[in-house]
């Protein structure tokens, strides 16, 4: 029997009387494994009125910095207790790997609400004494209400990002997660009322992106949005948020390039640039998707790349050997192999060995002649990789360049003269030398170009988060021109 996924509002979920039912379906197998009670405009209203009432009663926003520190890391404590519970919703309803999701999201979303316990303990607010007989202090205040849109690929990890760093700073947020993925949020939110959230302080709305995330992000009483999507719906969502002057950042697609060179450990750049195109199902902004090659070295590296990618074990993500699971939908599962219509396929291109009912693709390699084609220059957002060769570093520079993305980009080289230049040169937010998927949240991440708009983690969060008010005041007596005397 399948579950329904409702809001949660006021500490409490609704009982979704009357509401619109979206299915959801299972990647695994095609079954409907959950509903959702779609919230309406009446109903996301409801979830932002509470909101604002409890941002007003100042419970969250004026408790002391060590009750939030104490909330926050009992949400971390709960989430790593909970984790089976956790795994087993995202499996069912994201098709991830359980290993994966075990062993990296659900620890990625304890720690997000760790590391902004800690880091709120530590920062420190601007004081200028420079202009006498002035003191001037700058003070940050939570924003207010945030809406946060999330997706589908990473639901548990992306969320908690922008929560954490949305509570930790005193604001109250609503989230809207993917119609794709509800199920994993209703253990979640009940873990964040157990670990001492004041009701109205966090809040869900269910629905799809045009009925109940337009309702969200364009309502005039939320204060700040947070993105993260694809390119097309994070512009969209942008021109809501700017028709109010509300704060926004958004975290968008990508094409990454990984540039191989000859100066590198071979062996690690073959092992990294798997995980970084096929972990998570191959569906992850940050994916090494486009991976280029010296042309010195492209016959041998491509020729190990197509081996390992045909030994990948695809299978159920409920078991924990699954190596690549099913992509989210059926929507996706045609985009993906759309793609390998008239490409020059050198393995998979196709459903995967063995399954009659889910969206098991198998790995895919391409390789492409032309950086300018839609392998190279489309988000595919699947376990498909596209090879590209080069003549020099200047030419791996330009081709990487060559792309309206630039959210991340890989390179593997052990001469530092050419990784500095290269670094500098490079047109994406974040690049990782020798190393795959690295991300430090005390950093700000987010991307060039068409990858996204601001930035978030440490500081960034901060800045995202709370108002700046500064305040000036005279450590002494000084004269004060007497206007009106005659």
């Amino acid at each position: 029997m399948s579950e329904l996924c409702t809001s949660f509002i006021n500490g409490g979920w609704t009982s979704g009387d009357g509401a619109e039912r979206i299915p959801v379906i299972s990647p695994i197998d095609e079954t409907l494994v959950a509903e959702i009670a779609q919230a309406d405009a009446a109903e996301v209203d409801h979830a932002v009125r509470a909101a604002r009432k409890a941002f007003v009663a100042g419970t969250w926003r004026n408790a002391p910095v060590s009750k939030r520190q104490s909330v926050l890391r009992r949400i971390a404590a709960l989430i790593r207790e909970k984790v089976d519970v956790l795994a087993e919703r995202e499996c069912a309803n994201a098709g991830l790997p359980i290993r994966q999701i075990r062993e990296r999201h659900v620890q990625r979303a304890a720690a997000n609400f760790e590391f902004f316990a800690d880091f709120i303990g530590q920062t420190a607010n601007e004081c200028y004494e420079q202009e006498p007989p002035f003191l001037t202090i700058v003070r940050r205040e939570p924003v207010g209400i945030a809406a946060l849109v999330a997706p589908w690929n990473a639901p548990l990890a992306l969320a908690t990002m922008e929560m954490a760093g949305a509570l930790a700073f005193g604001n109250c947020c609503i989230l809207k997660p993917s119609e794709l993925t509800p199920l994993e949020f209703v253990p979640l939110f009940e873990l964040m009322k157990e670990a001492g959230v004041p009701d109205g302080v966090v809040g869900l709305v269910n629905g799809s992106g045009p009925v109940t995330g337009a309702a969200l992000v364009g309502h005039i009483d939320i204060d700040v949005v947070a993105f993260i999507g694809g390119t097309e719906t994070g512009r969209h969502i942008a021109r809501a948020a700017g028709g109010n002057l509300k704060k926004y950042v958004a975290e968008l697609g990508g094409k990454s390039a990984n540039i191989i060179t000859p100066q590198c450990d071979l062996e690690r750049a073959l092992d990294a640039a798997l995980v970084s195109i096929y972990s998570n199902n191959g569906q992850q902004c940050l994916a090494g998707s486009r991976i280029l090659v010296d042309q010195s070295i492209a016959k041998d590296f491509i020729d190990r790349f197509v081996a390992r990618a045909k030994n990948i074990r695809v299978g159920d993500p409920r078991d924990m050997a699954t190596e690549v699971g099913p992509v989210i939908s059926r929507a996706q599962y045609d985009r993906v192999l759309s793609f390998a219509a008239g490409a020059n396929i050198l393995t998979g291109g196709k459903r995967a060995d063995g399954f009659d009912r889910g969206y098991y693709v198998s790995p895919t390699v391409a390789l492409a002649e032309d950086n300018a084609t839609p392998l190279c220059q489309e988000e595919i957002f699947g376990p498909f990789a596209t090879f590209l060769t080069y003549d020099g570093i200047d030419q791996a520079i330009e081709i990487a360049n060559q792309s309206e993305f630039g959210l991340v980009a890989y390179l593997w080289c052990s001469d530092m003269p050419t990784v500095m230049r290269v670094q500098d040169a490079l047109q994406a937010g974040t690049i990782w030398v020798n190393t795959p998927l690295a991300r430090d949240l005390r950093a700000p991440f987010g991307g060039y170009k068409n990858s996204g708009v601001g930035r978030t983690g440490g500081l960034s969060s901060r800045n995202l988060f709370t108002e700046e008010k500064v305040v000036t005041m005279p450590m002494q007596d000084f004269p004060i021109a007497k206007l009106g005397l005659g």
